[in-house]
């Protein structure tokens, strides 16, 4: 099945929304509250939140589709860090975080997330940005193991706030290099 990247647009808000709704649980570790899961979603992650995310200029979503079919999504976001933890083993200058990358659990391991992880270095790399930083679960040993093999390198951890419960998260970055776009 082809496999196509693009940029999200307005009219995106609300598959990104189920695409989140759908995927957001695969990031949190065993253990996480289902409510605070849910609370996570709604506040961060809800339909209205995506109309803002595609309206603001700081940010950029992608969506992967499989057969015209949206099965996963990134977003890019530029700007001053707001975590002093991320401050502290990240340079401000040049850098853009990698807030939100995720594949619907039925299409791991079909490439997917691969071709998304390319045009989404790709889409970060024309920002003129030279890193690309990110949080990860520290107990998220399939992420991580993506996030090495595509050059991310473990720099500092930083708390995560799920509903009322905090985690703990890995701190990686990789520089940015030619990368070609979305297809």
């Amino acid at each position: 099945m082809p496999i196509t990247t693009r940029y999200a647009t307005p009219g995106d808000a609300a598959e990104l929304h189920e695409l989140a709704a759908r995927t957001f649980s695969l990031a949190c570790p065993p253990g996480t509250l289902q409510s605070d899961m849910d609370s996570f979603v709604a506040l961060n992650l809800s339909k209205e939140r995506f109309d803002e995310y595609l309206s603001d200029a700081a940010r950029i979503v992608l969506i992967a589709e499989s057969d015209g079919v949206p099965v996963g999504y990134s977003m890019l976001v530029s700007g001053p860090i707001a975590d002093p933890d991320v401050r502290k083993v990240v340079d401000d200058a040049g850098s853009i975080e990698l807030s939100k990358f995720y594949v619907l659990l039925d299409n791991h391991g079909r490439g997917i997330a691969g071709e998304l992880m390319r045009a989404t270095l790709a889409a970060a790399a024309a920002t003129g940005a030279g890193t690309c930083w990110l949080g990860v679960n520290q107990k998220n040993v399939r992420a991580a193991k993506f996030y090495d093999k595509h050059g991310f390198q473990l720099v500092g951890t930083k708390r995560f706030l799920v509903g009322k419960q905090w985690h703990d998260d890995h701190v990686r970055v990789r520089p940015l290099d030619d990368q070609t776009g979305p297809a």
